[in-house]
Parts: C-alpha cells; sequence; structure tokens
C-alpha cells in the first residue's frame, strides 16, 4: 500500500505563499485533508517583503481558479483583472483573505526543519513507499512532528539570495561587508532608503528585472541628488541584449520596463563595467568599499552594493528525501531542460505537472518558484498549474493530472545565456546569445 492510500492523514502544503495556498485551494476542492505550514506570521510572509514592488502579470493571472471559487463564497470580490498590483496589495487583497477563507488548516508561525519517512533515513529501502511522511518543525511552543500522507514543497527561495562573489560563494570580505550590501530592491520611495543611497557611490550588481528596477530607481533619486553615482557591474563581456525584446514581450509591463532601464542607463549618472565578476570587498580607511573582479578591474570609492544577482533554493530541511534534481539548476532532473539558461531563454515553457515535477520520494513534489531552483523565469501561471496538476495526481486522478495546458507570455528575447560573452551560442531559441533569463519579482 502506498503513502498516498492514507486518507485519514493531511497533504503537508509548505509555505502560505502563491504556489502553497494555491495547492491547498486544489485540494480543498477535492475534499482532501491537507495543513498549510507557513513559518511567517501571516500569509505571503515572503511577497510581503517586496511589497512596494509592482508585479508584471495583471490580476487576471494572479487569482488561481479554485481560490476564487472559494473566496467567492466568503463575499470576496475580486480586483480589477486588468490592473497591477503590488506585492502588498496581491498579499493584502488576495493571499489573506484565501488563508482566512482556509481556516484552522494553515498554520503560522511554524518552521519546517526537516521532512523525512516515518522511522527510516534516506537509505532505508525497506517499506519506504508504503510509509507516511514525518514533517518537522519548529514553532514558539517546541519542537513538533507532523504525519503527512503526501508533502508539496512550496517554500519558494525568497531566503537564499544569491551572493555577490562572480563564483556562486561569496566574495572574500563580502560577508564582513554586509552593512553595506542589500540582496532584494530597495524601496526608494521609504524615506530610510532614500536617505541610505542619495548622494552616495551606488554599485548594483545584476542584469535581470530587479537591477533594472533598482537602475531605474537610483538614476531617479540623483535626479534630486545629482551627487548619487551609480557603478552596474555587468558579468558579461558587454551589456548586449540586456534590454532586448522589451518591444516584443508579451507581458506588457515586463518590456515597459526593460525600456525604462535602458533609457535611464543611457541618460543618468551609470558607469557600466563588464565582464566584472567579484572576487574580493575589501574595507578602506575611510570606510568605503573596494571591490575586485576575477579579471584584476578594481572599483574603489563604494559605499553602498546592492546585489540582484538571482536567488537560489534552500534544500537543507530536505536531506532525508530521496531527490532527483539537475546538478546545474537543483530542479527537477525532467524539469529542468525546459528552463535552463544555459540553453535558451525564451521565457515560454511546455506545460509541466505532476509527471515532471515527480521525486523519487513518492508523495513528494517541489512546485512553486522552489521547483526552478535557480532559474529565474518562473510565472505565477506556472505554479498555478503545476499546483493542480500535483493535487490531481495526489488524488489518484491520474488522467487529470496528465492534462497539463498552460500558455505562458514570451519575453521576446531569445537564445543562450550562460556564456560569458557575446558569441552565438546556437541556443534551442535562437543564434544570438541572449541576456540572462529575466525574473518576474513574482516568487512563490
Amino acid at each position: 500500500m502506498s503513502n498516498l492510500q492514507h486518507p485519514e492523514l493531511p497533504v503537508a502544503v509548505i509555505g502560505a505563499g502563491p504556489a502553497g495556498l494555491a495547492a491547498a485551494a486544489q485540494l480543498r476542492s477535492r475534499e482532501m485533508s491537507f495543513l498549510v505550514i507557513e513559518a511567517g506570521s501571516v500569509a505571503g510572509a515572503a511577497v510581503r517583503e517586496w511589497s512596494h514592488v509592482r508585479l508584471f502579470s495583471p490580476w487576471s493571472e494572479l487569482i488561481e481558479p479554485a481560490a476564487a471559487e472559494l473566496l467567492e463564497t466568503t463575499g470576496w470580490t475580486s480586483p480589477d483583472r486588468d490592473a497591477y498590483p503590488t506585492g502588498g496589495t496581491w498579499a493584502d487583497d488576495y493571499l489573506r483573505p484565501l488563508a482566512d477563507a482556509l481556516g484552522d488548516s494553515v498554520r503560522f508561525g511554524t518552521r519546517v526543519v526537516g521532512v523525512a519517512k516515518r522511522g527510516r533515513d534516506r537509505l532505508v529501502d525497506s517499506g519506504r513507499e508504503d510509509e507516511t511522511f514525518t514533517v518537522h518543525v519548529e514553532t514558539a511552543a517546541g519542537e513538533e512532528l507532523i504525519s503527512a500522507r503526501a508533502v508539496i514543497d512550496a517554500s519558494g527561495t525568497w531566503s537564499g539570495p544569491n551572493p555577490l562573489g562572480g563564483d556562486g560563494l561569496p566574495a572574500l570580505g563580502e560577508r564582513g561587508a554586509a552593512d553595506r550590501i542589500a540582496y532584494r530592491i530597495p524601496d526608494f520611495a521609504e524615506p530610510g532608503t532614500r536617505a541610505r543611497y542619495a548622494g552616495r557611490h551606488v554599485v548594483v550588481a545584476g542584469t535581470g528585472a530587479s537591477a533594472k528596477g533598482a537602475l531605474i530607481g537610483l538614476v531617479a533619486l540623483a535626479e534630486e541628488h545629482p551627487s548619487t553615482r551609480v557603478s552596474w557591474l555587468v558579468r558579461r563581456a558587454s551589456v548586449g541584449a540586456a534590454f532586448a525584446g522589451s518591444d516584443s514581450d508579451e507581458l506588457a509591463e515586463r518590456g515597459a520596463l526593460g525600456r525604462r532601464a535602458e533609457e535611464a542607463v543611457a541618460s543618468g549618472p551609470v558607469r557600466t563595467l563588464n565582464s566584472f565578476r567579484t572576487a574580493s570587498v575589501d574595507r578602506a580607511s575611510d570606510g568605503t568599499l573596494t571591490l575586485t573582479s576575477v579579471d584584476g578591474q578594481v572599483l574603489d570609492g563604494v559605499d553602498e552594493v546592492i546585489a540582484l544577482t538571482g536567488f537560489r533554493p534552500d534544500l537543507s530541511m530536505l536531506s532525508e528525501i530521496r531527490l532527483d534534481l539537475d546538478p546545474v539548476l537543483e530542479a527537477p532532473r525532467q524539469l529542468a531542460p525546459l528552463i535552463d539558461p544555459n540553453v535558451h531563454s525564451c521565457g515560454s515553457v511546455e506545460p509541466h505537472g505532476a509527471k515532471v515535477l515527480a521525486q523519487p520520494e513518492v508523495g513528494f513534489y517541489l512546485a512553486g518558484m522552489k521547483s526552478y531552483g535557480r532559474a529565474t523565469s518562473f510565472l505565477t501561471l506556472t505554479g498555478f498549474e503545476q499546483t493542480r496538476s500535483i493535487v490531481a495526481e495526489i488524488a489518484g486522478d491520474h488522467e487529470s493530472a496528465a492534462r497539463v495546458e498552460l500558455t505562458l507570455p514570451e519575453t521576446g528575447v531569445c537564445g543562450g545565456s550562460g556564456a560569458f560573452d557575446d558569441a552565438a551560442s546556437g541556443g534551442c531559441c535562437g543564434t544570438t546569445a541572449g541576456p540572462e533569463l529575466i525574473p518576474l519579482s513574482v516568487r512563490p
């Protein structure tokens, strides 16, 4: 008997963000027992940390269908489907009401520290498939074990920003300069943030959407405070196609961001340093920072650094779960070729669900942004379809689980993005090298 045949136990969903709550809504629609486990004190705790950022997707693409049906029974009124919310509005007007509607099946202030099979470490084969899961959690009251028939890990990647260091590890001295380095896009409308960066020499590292937003914000700040200087660190040999695709992006707001960033860099006090992959960060006698790249470039007199180089999944709590992950992306092995930035960056993803996301540990699934590992082209619609298919599979509705239909908007940017130079890559989508995958600020 498989552990999926234990209907008396709940399906454990890790994370009360967009993907986790979508999974919960799907489970409720099938009248299956579930428990959402959230480390934060509110729904969408991670989303609220970028509450000032406006999403590229309109409301019509940010509300899961089963969740909408549940919310409508509470008298909830859907926002304007064509409007673009901020992260804070998304959390207040959708995620919080959805968590409220799900009631006591959502537990806050409960941090998952480990997932395993009951009485069996990762080495044990005997009886493994039939055994239930144990989810180890920490709460204000202490430690606790939660038994589950299946586990959907939708805990996201927000807690794991990539370091400034160009080799994937913190640069020498990076940890010691932590007071001068921010790893998320600042809110430039906040007085304290403006005071921190105004009139200073600020470094922005990265070429994705968050980096573009930071460049736009800093250039606007420099208009009010002309002494503000901006250095933009680009790991490639040239900016190349970093702003390409803006006019052909099917997400209009994402394309508009690219155009605005290109204009800001062209008109503002932005100095671009190419092929700059940071090797060390040193604090000078005057308190400023000196950044040195792998190839010997030196940038001194730096007051603040905004490192926006992507995110990576925290897999530490899954050390006793049998996973089959791509060695490069840390995403499910079958999913990785569809999203690998070394191969393509078109933004279009082949429809996928439970079959592609399944792991050797029967009944365990990665969903939402965490399923993409280190890749950054995730869209909320993808998470909704993932969770619908996963829940159908857990429920034994294999036909529905296999019937995955999803059409995602394209970025208008194609070509491999793994190379460090601008040489032709021959990627799956085009013949010239493109920029890094354009990430959304949506990270369920």
